[in-house]
Protein backbone atom coordinates (compact mmCIF):
# COMPACT_ATOMS: atom_id res chain seq x y z
CA UNK A 1 0.00 0.00 0.00
CA UNK A 2 1.46 3.20 -0.83
CA UNK A 3 1.13 6.36 1.23
CA UNK A 4 0.06 9.68 -0.24
CA UNK A 5 3.25 12.05 0.19
CA UNK A 6 0.81 15.04 1.51
CA UNK A 7 3.68 16.96 2.72
CA UNK A 8 5.35 17.06 -0.53
CA UNK A 9 2.30 18.47 -2.04
CA UNK A 10 1.45 20.57 0.28
CA UNK A 11 5.24 22.12 -0.29
CA UNK A 12 4.51 22.35 -3.78
CA UNK A 13 1.72 23.95 -4.03
CA UNK A 14 3.10 27.52 -2.80
CA UNK A 15 6.11 26.69 -4.98
CA UNK A 16 3.19 26.64 -7.63
CA UNK A 17 1.59 29.79 -6.86
CA UNK A 18 4.90 31.57 -6.61
CA UNK A 19 5.74 31.30 -9.84
CA UNK A 20 2.34 31.78 -10.98
CA UNK A 21 3.04 35.52 -9.40
CA UNK A 22 6.09 35.66 -11.23
CA UNK A 23 4.20 35.22 -14.32
CA UNK A 24 1.65 37.28 -13.41
CA UNK A 25 4.91 40.31 -12.70
CA UNK A 26 6.17 39.86 -15.81
CA UNK A 27 3.18 39.95 -18.00
CA UNK A 28 1.81 43.15 -16.37
CA UNK A 29 5.34 44.68 -16.49
CA UNK A 30 5.18 44.36 -20.01
CA UNK A 31 1.73 45.11 -20.71
CA UNK A 32 2.04 48.45 -18.75
CA UNK A 33 5.07 48.98 -21.28
CA UNK A 34 3.26 48.21 -24.05
CA UNK A 35 0.74 50.42 -22.91
CA UNK A 36 -1.31 52.00 -26.19
CA UNK A 37 -0.58 55.29 -25.29
CA UNK A 38 3.25 54.70 -25.56
CA UNK A 39 3.20 53.05 -28.73
CA UNK A 40 1.29 56.31 -29.89
CA UNK A 41 4.08 58.45 -28.31
CA UNK A 42 6.30 55.93 -30.41
CA UNK A 43 5.07 56.04 -33.77
CA UNK A 44 4.59 59.70 -33.46
CA UNK A 45 8.12 60.66 -32.15
CA UNK A 46 9.83 58.20 -34.40
CA UNK A 47 7.89 59.53 -37.45
CA UNK A 48 8.23 63.28 -36.48
CA UNK A 49 11.98 62.89 -36.49
CA UNK A 50 12.02 61.15 -40.10
CA UNK A 51 10.50 63.58 -41.50
CA UNK A 52 12.80 66.11 -44.14
CA UNK A 53 12.56 68.83 -41.68
CA UNK A 54 13.08 66.84 -38.29
CA UNK A 55 12.28 69.58 -35.84
CA UNK A 56 8.57 70.29 -37.76
CA UNK A 57 7.79 66.87 -37.85
CA UNK A 58 8.53 66.37 -34.21
CA UNK A 59 6.26 69.67 -33.66
CA UNK A 60 3.43 67.91 -35.17
CA UNK A 61 4.43 64.42 -33.32
CA UNK A 62 3.95 66.82 -29.99
CA UNK A 63 0.44 68.13 -31.48
CA UNK A 64 -0.92 64.39 -32.36
CA UNK A 65 0.47 62.99 -28.69
CA UNK A 66 -1.91 65.45 -27.57
CA UNK A 67 -4.94 64.89 -28.96
CA UNK A 68 -4.61 60.89 -29.80
CA UNK A 69 -2.59 60.17 -26.28
CA UNK A 70 -2.46 62.84 -23.59
CA UNK A 71 -6.26 63.55 -23.77
CA UNK A 72 -8.21 60.01 -23.96
CA UNK A 73 -5.33 59.39 -20.93
CA UNK A 74 -6.63 62.24 -18.52
CA UNK A 75 -10.07 61.45 -19.75
CA UNK A 76 -9.29 57.71 -18.70
CA UNK A 77 -7.91 58.44 -16.02
CA UNK A 78 -10.82 60.55 -14.84
CA UNK A 79 -12.89 57.87 -15.11
CA UNK A 80 -11.08 55.67 -13.15
CA UNK A 81 -11.24 58.00 -10.24
CA UNK A 82 -14.81 58.90 -10.43
CA UNK A 83 -15.71 54.87 -10.63
CA UNK A 84 -16.87 55.27 -14.27
CA UNK A 85 -14.20 52.76 -15.62
CA UNK A 86 -12.84 49.87 -13.02
CA UNK A 87 -9.03 50.61 -14.77
CA UNK A 88 -6.57 52.50 -16.98
CA UNK A 89 -7.76 49.81 -19.84
CA UNK A 90 -10.87 49.88 -19.26
CA UNK A 91 -11.69 46.17 -19.14
CA UNK A 92 -15.25 45.62 -19.43
CA UNK A 93 -16.20 45.63 -22.75
CA UNK A 94 -19.29 47.19 -22.26
CA UNK A 95 -17.65 50.34 -21.29
CA UNK A 96 -15.16 50.90 -24.38
CA UNK A 97 -18.22 51.43 -26.28
CA UNK A 98 -18.74 55.01 -24.50
CA UNK A 99 -15.01 55.75 -24.44
CA UNK A 100 -13.88 55.32 -27.98
CA UNK A 101 -16.08 57.42 -29.33
CA UNK A 102 -14.66 60.11 -26.90
CA UNK A 103 -11.17 59.08 -28.22
CA UNK A 104 -12.14 59.29 -31.77
CA UNK A 105 -13.75 62.68 -31.24
CA UNK A 106 -10.12 64.11 -29.71
CA UNK A 107 -8.37 62.53 -32.32
CA UNK A 108 -10.58 64.09 -34.79
CA UNK A 109 -10.06 67.25 -33.82
CA UNK A 110 -6.37 66.99 -33.83
CA UNK A 111 -6.61 65.59 -37.41
CA UNK A 112 -9.17 68.91 -38.30
CA UNK A 113 -6.46 71.28 -36.65
CA UNK A 114 -3.90 70.04 -38.76
CA UNK A 115 -5.73 70.10 -42.11
CA UNK A 116 -6.36 73.75 -41.23
CA UNK A 117 -2.65 74.46 -40.79
CA UNK A 118 -1.34 72.25 -43.61
CA UNK A 119 0.28 69.79 -41.51
CA UNK A 120 3.07 67.61 -43.72
CA UNK A 121 1.38 64.80 -45.86
CA UNK A 122 2.83 61.76 -43.97
CA UNK A 123 1.97 62.88 -40.09
CA UNK A 124 -1.57 63.79 -41.51
CA UNK A 125 -1.54 60.09 -42.43
CA UNK A 126 -0.59 58.84 -39.38
CA UNK A 127 -3.01 60.47 -37.08
CA UNK A 128 -6.09 60.10 -39.73
CA UNK A 129 -4.50 56.03 -39.55
CA UNK A 130 -5.08 56.24 -35.86
CA UNK A 131 -9.01 57.37 -36.52
CA UNK A 132 -9.37 54.70 -39.00
CA UNK A 133 -8.15 51.99 -36.71
CA UNK A 134 -10.41 53.28 -33.85
CA UNK A 135 -13.38 53.04 -35.85
CA UNK A 136 -12.56 49.36 -37.27
CA UNK A 137 -12.22 48.71 -33.47
CA UNK A 138 -15.79 49.92 -32.26
CA UNK A 139 -18.34 48.05 -34.09
CA UNK A 140 -16.24 45.10 -33.42
CA UNK A 141 -16.30 46.03 -29.41
CA UNK A 142 -19.95 45.82 -29.45
CA UNK A 143 -19.77 42.13 -29.59
CA UNK A 144 -15.99 41.35 -29.00
CA UNK A 145 -13.78 42.59 -26.60
CA UNK A 146 -10.73 42.89 -29.83
CA UNK A 147 -7.47 43.90 -27.83
CA UNK A 148 -6.23 47.58 -28.56
CA UNK A 149 -3.24 46.94 -26.76
CA UNK A 150 -1.82 44.73 -30.28
CA UNK A 151 -3.97 46.66 -32.42
CA UNK A 152 -2.28 49.89 -32.10
CA UNK A 153 1.34 48.08 -31.83
CA UNK A 154 0.62 46.23 -34.83
CA UNK A 155 -0.62 49.35 -36.46
CA UNK A 156 2.41 51.43 -35.35
CA UNK A 157 5.13 48.80 -36.90
CA UNK A 158 2.73 48.90 -40.02
CA UNK A 159 3.38 52.50 -40.23
CA UNK A 160 7.11 53.13 -39.80
CA UNK A 161 7.29 49.89 -42.10
CA UNK A 162 5.82 52.37 -44.77
CA UNK A 163 7.10 55.91 -43.96
CA UNK A 164 10.46 55.50 -42.19
CA UNK A 165 12.22 51.67 -42.63
CA UNK A 166 11.03 48.25 -43.69
CA UNK A 167 13.66 47.36 -41.19
CA UNK A 168 10.55 47.67 -38.61
CA UNK A 169 9.32 44.69 -39.40
CA UNK A 170 11.11 42.90 -37.17
CA UNK A 171 9.81 44.67 -34.39
CA UNK A 172 6.46 42.05 -35.36
CA UNK A 173 8.32 39.87 -33.08
CA UNK A 174 7.05 41.94 -29.97
CA UNK A 175 3.69 40.79 -30.95
CA UNK A 176 3.51 37.43 -29.52
CA UNK A 177 4.83 38.69 -26.46
CA UNK A 178 2.50 41.48 -26.12
CA UNK A 179 -0.39 39.09 -26.80
CA UNK A 180 1.46 36.35 -24.40
CA UNK A 181 1.08 38.93 -21.44
CA UNK A 182 -2.90 40.22 -22.40
CA UNK A 183 -3.86 36.31 -22.43
CA UNK A 184 -1.51 35.80 -18.78
CA UNK A 185 -3.45 38.22 -17.31
CA UNK A 186 -6.77 37.42 -18.90
CA UNK A 187 -7.58 40.58 -20.02
CA UNK A 188 -7.95 38.91 -23.80
CA UNK A 189 -8.59 35.60 -25.31
CA UNK A 190 -5.34 34.01 -27.96
CA UNK A 191 -7.76 35.09 -31.09
CA UNK A 192 -8.86 38.54 -29.54
CA UNK A 193 -4.68 39.62 -29.45
CA UNK A 194 -4.09 37.92 -32.98
CA UNK A 195 -7.26 39.55 -34.28
CA UNK A 196 -5.85 42.86 -32.64
CA UNK A 197 -2.74 42.48 -34.53
CA UNK A 198 -4.41 41.98 -37.77
CA UNK A 199 -6.70 44.19 -37.86
CA UNK A 200 -3.94 47.52 -36.79
CA UNK A 201 -1.83 46.30 -39.70
CA UNK A 202 -4.55 46.04 -42.28
CA UNK A 203 -6.46 48.94 -41.12
CA UNK A 204 -3.20 51.72 -40.00
CA UNK A 205 -1.10 50.47 -42.47
CA UNK A 206 -3.30 50.74 -45.39
CA UNK A 207 -4.94 53.96 -44.26
CA UNK A 208 -1.16 55.37 -44.21
CA UNK A 209 -0.07 53.77 -47.48
CA UNK A 210 -2.95 55.57 -49.21
CA UNK A 211 -2.81 58.96 -47.96
CA UNK A 212 0.63 58.92 -48.36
Amino acid sequence: MTIPDTQNQVASAPQASAGTQRTQRVARVITNGMDPKNSIVAVCLLMGAGQADSWTGLAWAVHIIVFAAVLPTLYIHYGVSTGKYGDKYVGQRERRLHLIPVIMASVATGVAGMVVLDAPRPMLALIAAMFATLAAILPITKFWKISVHTAVASGALAMLIVGVSPWWGLGYALLPVIGWSRVVLRDHTLGQVVAGTVLGAAVAGTTFTALT
